[in-house]
Protein backbone atom coordinates (compact mmCIF):
# COMPACT_ATOMS: atom_id res chain seq x y z
CA UNK A 1 0.00 0.00 0.00
CA UNK A 2 1.12 3.06 -0.83
CA UNK A 3 2.12 5.40 2.13
CA UNK A 4 1.13 8.97 2.42
CA UNK A 5 3.13 11.74 1.25
CA UNK A 6 2.91 15.09 3.77
CA UNK A 7 4.28 17.97 3.38
CA UNK A 8 5.45 20.30 6.02
CA UNK A 9 6.20 24.46 6.37
CA UNK A 10 6.61 24.59 9.85
CA UNK A 11 10.15 25.27 9.82
CA UNK A 12 10.42 27.22 6.26
CA UNK A 13 7.19 29.69 6.06
CA UNK A 14 9.17 32.86 8.04
CA UNK A 15 12.25 32.09 5.62
CA UNK A 16 9.66 32.64 2.09
CA UNK A 17 7.79 35.99 3.66
CA UNK A 18 5.47 37.86 2.44
CA UNK A 19 4.43 34.93 0.70
CA UNK A 20 4.00 32.05 3.18
CA UNK A 21 2.15 34.36 5.83
CA UNK A 22 -1.06 33.64 3.41
CA UNK A 23 -0.72 30.60 2.03
CA UNK A 24 0.95 27.14 2.79
CA UNK A 25 4.54 27.22 1.40
CA UNK A 26 3.58 24.17 -0.72
CA UNK A 27 0.98 26.59 -2.68
CA UNK A 28 3.77 29.01 -3.33
CA UNK A 29 3.66 28.55 -7.34
CA UNK A 30 7.34 28.35 -9.28
CA UNK A 31 7.62 27.48 -13.18
CA UNK A 32 4.02 26.36 -14.16
CA UNK A 33 3.01 24.86 -11.17
CA UNK A 34 2.76 25.22 -7.56
CA UNK A 35 5.32 22.86 -5.07
CA UNK A 36 1.92 20.97 -4.19
CA UNK A 37 0.48 20.60 -7.80
CA UNK A 38 4.42 19.42 -8.96
CA UNK A 39 3.90 16.42 -6.03
CA UNK A 40 0.80 15.50 -7.49
CA UNK A 41 1.67 15.32 -10.77
CA UNK A 42 4.60 13.10 -10.25
CA UNK A 43 3.09 11.01 -7.86
CA UNK A 44 -0.39 10.84 -9.22
CA UNK A 45 -2.23 11.02 -6.42
CA UNK A 46 -2.74 13.54 -3.68
CA UNK A 47 -0.64 14.92 -1.26
CA UNK A 48 -1.90 16.63 2.46
CA UNK A 49 -0.49 19.73 3.79
CA UNK A 50 0.44 19.80 7.39
CA UNK A 51 -0.05 22.90 9.05
CA UNK A 52 2.07 24.19 11.82
CA UNK A 53 0.11 22.81 14.59
CA UNK A 54 -0.54 19.17 13.26
CA UNK A 55 1.32 15.82 13.20
CA UNK A 56 1.48 13.58 10.66
CA UNK A 57 0.65 9.70 11.36
CA UNK A 58 3.59 7.54 12.40
CA UNK A 59 3.40 5.97 9.06
CA UNK A 60 3.57 8.99 6.94
CA UNK A 61 6.38 9.88 4.64
CA UNK A 62 7.11 13.92 5.37
CA UNK A 63 9.10 16.49 2.96
CA UNK A 64 9.69 20.00 3.86
CA UNK A 65 6.95 22.28 1.58
CA UNK A 66 10.06 23.62 0.17
CA UNK A 67 11.46 20.86 -1.82
CA UNK A 68 10.73 21.20 -5.74
CA UNK A 69 10.56 17.88 -6.71
CA UNK A 70 11.54 16.16 -9.91
CA UNK A 71 11.38 12.96 -11.45
CA UNK A 72 15.03 11.82 -10.49
CA UNK A 73 13.66 12.36 -6.80
CA UNK A 74 10.74 10.75 -6.53
CA UNK A 75 12.44 7.93 -8.52
CA UNK A 76 14.66 8.00 -5.88
CA UNK A 77 11.46 7.95 -3.02
CA UNK A 78 9.76 5.22 -4.60
CA UNK A 79 9.77 2.13 -6.55
CA UNK A 80 7.76 0.99 -9.15
CA UNK A 81 4.86 0.47 -7.23
CA UNK A 82 4.85 3.12 -5.50
CA UNK A 83 6.93 1.76 -1.90
CA UNK A 84 9.83 3.71 -0.45
CA UNK A 85 13.05 2.34 -1.68
CA UNK A 86 15.42 4.21 0.52
CA UNK A 87 17.52 7.68 1.06
CA UNK A 88 15.71 10.50 -1.37
CA UNK A 89 18.42 11.63 -3.53
CA UNK A 90 18.70 15.52 -3.13
CA UNK A 91 20.61 16.50 -6.09
CA UNK A 92 17.99 16.09 -8.19
CA UNK A 93 15.85 18.71 -6.48
CA UNK A 94 16.14 22.68 -5.58
CA UNK A 95 15.30 23.76 -1.94
CA UNK A 96 13.37 26.86 -1.65
CA UNK A 97 14.82 28.94 1.37
CA UNK A 98 14.30 32.62 0.11
CA UNK A 99 11.31 34.11 -1.49
CA UNK A 100 13.98 35.80 -4.39
CA UNK A 101 14.54 31.85 -5.36
CA UNK A 102 11.36 32.18 -7.03
CA UNK A 103 12.00 34.42 -10.05
CA UNK A 104 16.00 32.81 -9.27
CA UNK A 105 15.00 29.64 -10.33
CA UNK A 106 11.94 30.02 -12.53
CA UNK A 107 14.00 29.44 -15.73
CA UNK A 108 14.74 25.72 -14.85
CA UNK A 109 11.23 25.07 -12.82
CA UNK A 110 9.73 25.99 -16.00
CA UNK A 111 11.12 23.69 -18.22
CA UNK A 112 10.97 21.32 -15.53
CA UNK A 113 6.81 21.55 -15.53
CA UNK A 114 6.57 22.11 -19.51
CA UNK A 115 7.96 18.17 -19.48
CA UNK A 116 5.92 17.25 -16.68
CA UNK A 117 2.91 18.90 -18.21
CA UNK A 118 3.02 17.78 -21.80
CA UNK A 119 4.23 14.51 -21.72
CA UNK A 120 2.41 12.27 -24.40
CA UNK A 121 0.14 15.19 -24.69
CA UNK A 122 -1.01 16.89 -27.88
CA UNK A 123 -0.94 20.91 -27.91
CA UNK A 124 -3.88 23.04 -29.66
CA UNK A 125 -2.98 24.22 -33.22
CA UNK A 126 -0.86 27.20 -33.54
CA UNK A 127 -2.91 30.04 -35.23
CA UNK A 128 -1.63 30.70 -38.93
CA UNK A 129 -1.81 34.70 -38.09
CA UNK A 130 1.28 33.59 -35.20
CA UNK A 131 5.00 34.20 -36.00
CA UNK A 132 7.11 32.11 -34.02
CA UNK A 133 10.16 30.29 -33.92
CA UNK A 134 10.95 26.79 -32.79
CA UNK A 135 6.77 25.97 -32.41
CA UNK A 136 7.64 22.48 -31.30
CA UNK A 137 8.84 24.10 -28.12
CA UNK A 138 5.37 25.89 -27.83
CA UNK A 139 2.03 23.96 -25.89
CA UNK A 140 -1.30 25.49 -26.01
CA UNK A 141 -4.49 24.23 -23.87
CA UNK A 142 -7.72 24.46 -25.65
CA UNK A 143 -9.41 27.46 -25.39
CA UNK A 144 -6.77 29.84 -25.56
CA UNK A 145 -6.81 32.75 -27.91
CA UNK A 146 -3.67 34.32 -29.81
CA UNK A 147 -3.30 36.11 -32.94
CA UNK A 148 -0.94 38.80 -34.74
CA UNK A 149 1.68 37.86 -31.94
CA UNK A 150 5.30 36.55 -31.99
CA UNK A 151 6.28 33.47 -29.77
CA UNK A 152 10.36 33.04 -29.55
CA UNK A 153 10.82 29.42 -27.92
CA UNK A 154 14.05 29.09 -28.91
CA UNK A 155 15.73 30.28 -25.78
CA UNK A 156 12.83 28.36 -23.89
CA UNK A 157 9.45 26.46 -23.88
CA UNK A 158 6.63 28.41 -24.10
CA UNK A 159 3.21 27.35 -22.13
CA UNK A 160 -0.23 28.82 -22.73
CA UNK A 161 -3.05 27.78 -20.68
CA UNK A 162 -6.72 26.84 -20.84
CA UNK A 163 -8.64 30.07 -21.76
CA UNK A 164 -5.54 32.54 -21.71
CA UNK A 165 -5.45 35.42 -24.27
CA UNK A 166 -1.93 36.66 -25.84
CA UNK A 167 -3.54 40.22 -27.89
CA UNK A 168 -1.85 41.35 -30.78
CA UNK A 169 1.65 42.76 -30.88
CA UNK A 170 3.05 41.16 -28.18
CA UNK A 171 6.31 39.70 -27.89
CA UNK A 172 7.20 36.67 -25.94
CA UNK A 173 10.31 34.84 -25.10
CA UNK A 174 10.65 31.58 -23.41
CA UNK A 175 10.62 30.32 -21.23
CA UNK A 176 7.64 31.50 -20.57
CA UNK A 177 4.27 30.05 -18.73
CA UNK A 178 0.10 31.62 -18.62
CA UNK A 179 -1.92 29.86 -16.63
CA UNK A 180 -5.45 29.70 -17.10
CA UNK A 181 -7.52 32.87 -17.86
CA UNK A 182 -4.05 34.69 -17.84
CA UNK A 183 -3.84 38.27 -20.26
CA UNK A 184 -0.76 39.35 -22.14
CA UNK A 185 -1.63 42.98 -23.51
CA UNK A 186 -1.31 44.65 -26.55
CA UNK A 187 2.22 45.47 -27.42
CA UNK A 188 3.67 43.87 -24.35
CA UNK A 189 7.38 42.93 -24.26
CA UNK A 190 7.89 39.81 -22.29
CA UNK A 191 11.48 38.40 -21.82
CA UNK A 192 12.24 34.71 -20.23
CA UNK A 193 12.35 33.34 -17.41
CA UNK A 194 8.26 34.90 -17.14
CA UNK A 195 4.93 33.31 -15.17
CA UNK A 196 1.98 34.70 -15.17
CA UNK A 197 -0.21 32.93 -12.70
CA UNK A 198 -4.27 31.94 -13.25
CA UNK A 199 -6.34 35.12 -14.48
CA UNK A 200 -3.17 37.70 -13.85
CA UNK A 201 -2.39 40.39 -16.62
CA UNK A 202 0.86 41.94 -17.87
CA UNK A 203 1.68 44.87 -20.14
CA UNK A 204 4.25 47.04 -20.58
CA UNK A 205 7.86 45.44 -20.27
CA UNK A 206 8.37 42.01 -17.97
CA UNK A 207 11.48 40.33 -17.71
CA UNK A 208 12.15 37.14 -15.46
CA UNK A 209 9.39 37.62 -12.98
CA UNK A 210 6.78 35.78 -11.24
CA UNK A 211 3.23 36.49 -10.91
CA UNK A 212 1.26 33.85 -8.07
CA UNK A 213 -2.27 34.48 -9.70
CA UNK A 214 -5.09 36.84 -9.89
CA UNK A 215 -2.66 40.01 -10.14
CA UNK A 216 -2.38 43.43 -12.60
CA UNK A 217 0.67 44.61 -14.43
CA UNK A 218 -1.42 46.05 -16.84
CA UNK A 219 0.47 48.84 -18.05
CA UNK A 220 3.83 50.69 -19.54
CA UNK A 221 6.17 50.74 -17.27
CA UNK A 222 9.21 47.82 -16.44
CA UNK A 223 9.08 44.82 -13.60
CA UNK A 224 12.02 42.51 -13.80
CA UNK A 225 13.82 39.72 -11.85
CA UNK A 226 10.73 40.45 -9.00
CA UNK A 227 7.86 38.09 -7.42
CA UNK A 228 4.30 39.38 -7.58
CA UNK A 229 1.56 37.90 -5.07
CA UNK A 230 -2.36 37.03 -5.61
CA UNK A 231 -4.85 40.35 -5.59
CA UNK A 232 -2.28 42.89 -6.38
CA UNK A 233 -2.20 45.73 -8.61
CA UNK A 234 0.99 47.41 -10.20
CA UNK A 235 -0.59 51.09 -11.20
CA UNK A 236 0.14 52.25 -14.78
CA UNK A 237 3.77 53.51 -15.26
CA UNK A 238 5.28 51.68 -11.92
CA UNK A 239 8.35 50.62 -12.65
CA UNK A 240 11.09 48.79 -10.37
CA UNK A 241 14.88 48.76 -10.83
CA UNK A 242 16.58 45.48 -10.75
CA UNK A 243 20.26 46.27 -10.84
CA UNK A 244 22.34 48.59 -8.58
CA UNK A 245 23.93 51.70 -10.41
CA UNK A 246 27.27 50.58 -8.80
CA UNK A 247 26.48 47.06 -9.98
CA UNK A 248 27.20 45.65 -6.50
CA UNK A 249 24.74 42.84 -5.10
CA UNK A 250 21.44 43.68 -4.17
CA UNK A 251 20.50 43.24 -0.68
CA UNK A 252 16.95 42.29 0.65
CA UNK A 253 15.54 42.82 4.06
CA UNK A 254 14.75 39.25 4.87
CA UNK A 255 12.10 39.16 7.52
CA UNK A 256 13.40 36.16 9.40
CA UNK A 257 16.19 37.49 10.70
CA UNK A 258 14.96 40.66 10.84
CA UNK A 259 18.16 42.38 8.14
CA UNK A 260 19.48 42.81 5.15
CA UNK A 261 20.79 39.76 3.06
CA UNK A 262 22.99 39.99 0.10
CA UNK A 263 21.06 38.34 -2.83
CA UNK A 264 23.23 38.67 -6.13
CA UNK A 265 23.39 40.80 -8.70
CA UNK A 266 19.59 41.33 -9.35
CA UNK A 267 16.76 41.90 -7.69
CA UNK A 268 13.55 43.72 -8.37
CA UNK A 269 10.49 44.04 -6.20
CA UNK A 270 9.38 41.00 -3.61
CA UNK A 271 5.19 41.98 -3.35
CA UNK A 272 3.16 40.00 -0.58
CA UNK A 273 -0.30 39.12 -1.49
CA UNK A 274 -3.31 42.28 -1.42
CA UNK A 275 -1.00 44.67 -2.18
CA UNK A 276 -1.01 47.82 -4.57
CA UNK A 277 0.89 50.67 -5.77
CA UNK A 278 -0.27 54.11 -7.41
CA UNK A 279 0.76 55.21 -10.96
CA UNK A 280 4.20 55.95 -11.30
CA UNK A 281 5.66 54.18 -8.82
CA UNK A 282 9.14 53.74 -8.90
CA UNK A 283 10.21 50.66 -6.56
CA UNK A 284 14.03 50.69 -5.39
CA UNK A 285 16.41 47.64 -6.23
CA UNK A 286 15.34 44.70 -4.09
CA UNK A 287 12.57 46.21 -2.46
CA UNK A 288 10.18 44.22 -0.34
CA UNK A 289 6.04 44.86 0.04
CA UNK A 290 4.49 42.56 2.94
CA UNK A 291 0.83 41.93 2.85
CA UNK A 292 -2.42 44.71 2.17
CA UNK A 293 -0.01 47.69 1.94
CA UNK A 294 -1.19 50.45 -0.23
CA UNK A 295 1.84 52.18 -1.51
CA UNK A 296 1.35 55.78 -2.69
CA UNK A 297 3.03 59.42 -2.56
CA UNK A 298 6.11 61.41 -3.98
CA UNK A 299 9.74 59.76 -4.08
CA UNK A 300 11.17 56.22 -4.07
CA UNK A 301 9.18 54.43 -1.20
CA UNK A 302 11.54 52.50 1.41
CA UNK A 303 13.14 49.47 0.54
CA UNK A 304 11.02 47.44 3.04
CA UNK A 305 7.25 48.01 3.56
CA UNK A 306 5.56 46.48 6.27
CA UNK A 307 1.82 44.42 5.86
CA UNK A 308 -1.22 46.64 6.37
CA UNK A 309 0.59 50.12 5.01
CA UNK A 310 -0.84 52.82 4.24
CA UNK A 311 1.49 55.22 1.88
CA UNK A 312 4.80 55.45 1.70
CA UNK A 313 6.23 58.43 3.52
CA UNK A 314 4.88 58.34 7.11
CA UNK A 315 4.43 54.57 7.22
CA UNK A 316 0.29 55.10 8.44
CA UNK A 317 -1.78 52.07 9.41
CA UNK A 318 -3.97 50.63 6.60
CA UNK A 319 -7.07 50.52 8.67
CA UNK A 320 -8.30 46.80 8.90
CA UNK A 321 -12.24 47.17 7.94
CA UNK A 322 -11.17 49.71 5.20
CA UNK A 323 -8.56 46.97 4.07
CA UNK A 324 -10.89 44.41 3.51
CA UNK A 325 -13.27 46.35 1.95
CA UNK A 326 -10.84 47.37 -0.85
CA UNK A 327 -9.54 44.15 -1.43
CA UNK A 328 -13.17 43.28 -1.70
CA UNK A 329 -13.72 45.55 -4.37
CA UNK A 330 -10.33 44.29 -6.13
CA UNK A 331 -11.96 40.70 -6.01
CA UNK A 332 -15.19 41.36 -7.39
CA UNK A 333 -13.15 42.84 -10.54
CA UNK A 334 -11.88 39.21 -11.35
CA UNK A 335 -15.96 37.67 -10.26
CA UNK A 336 -14.59 36.39 -6.43
CA UNK A 337 -14.91 37.04 -3.55
CA UNK A 338 -13.32 37.89 0.51
CA UNK A 339 -13.41 34.33 2.19
CA UNK A 340 -13.86 34.08 6.12
CA UNK A 341 -11.15 32.11 6.11
CA UNK A 342 -9.24 34.93 4.19
CA UNK A 343 -10.58 37.67 6.90
CA UNK A 344 -9.54 35.20 9.81
CA UNK A 345 -6.52 35.00 8.23
CA UNK A 346 -5.94 38.86 7.32
CA UNK A 347 -6.86 39.33 11.30
CA UNK A 348 -4.08 37.46 12.43
CA UNK A 349 -1.45 39.07 10.16
CA UNK A 350 -2.92 42.67 11.10
CA UNK A 351 -2.27 41.64 14.53
CA UNK A 352 1.00 41.37 14.49
CA UNK A 353 1.74 44.47 12.16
Amino acid sequence: MNKRVFLSDKEVADHLFPFAQTRHAAEIRIGILTIRQKWEALLQRPVTLLKSNEQAPADAIVFAANILPTAGFVKSIFDASGEPTGEPDYSQVKILQYPWHIFQWNDWALREDFQLITKNRQSAAIPETVLTTNPGNIFIEPGAMLNHCVLNASTGPIYIGKNAEIMEGALIRGPFAMGEGALVKMGAKVYGATTVGPYSMIGGEVKNTVLLGYSNKAHDGYLGDSVIGEWCNLGAGTSNSNIKNTASDVSVWHFHSRDYMRVGLKCGLIMGDYSRAAINTSFNTGTVVGICANVFGEGIPPKFIPSFTWGNKGLSLYEFEKALRDIGNWKKLKNQMLSEEEIKQLKHIFGQS
